[in-house]
């Protein structure tokens, strides 16, 4: 049961440097506009999409996203 737990805390610490890594995307193409180089994808777009894709779901959009966010929350 310990290997699960420490399993449980690599994806946690996995789960919670790649939300940083995006926001620091972010924040880099606001300031730098789409060009960036450090990130040549279009992260805000991409972003933009997956919130357009929940939004256009209805309920089942809303209820996916409450679940993400408990995801996230969960500490």
């Amino acid at each position: 049961m310990e290997w699960l737990n420490k399993a449980t805390d690599v994806f946690k610490k996995l789960t919670e440097a790649a939300v940083a890594v995006l926001a620091l995307a972010v924040v880099l193409q606001v300031l730098f506009g789409p060009g960036t180089p450090f990130f040549p994808v279009d992260v805000v777009g991409s972003v933009v999409a997956v919130t357009k894709s929940l939004g256009s779901e209805g309920l089942v959009g809303l209820v996916a996203a409450g679940v993400l966010l408990a995801i996230f929350n969960k500490k």
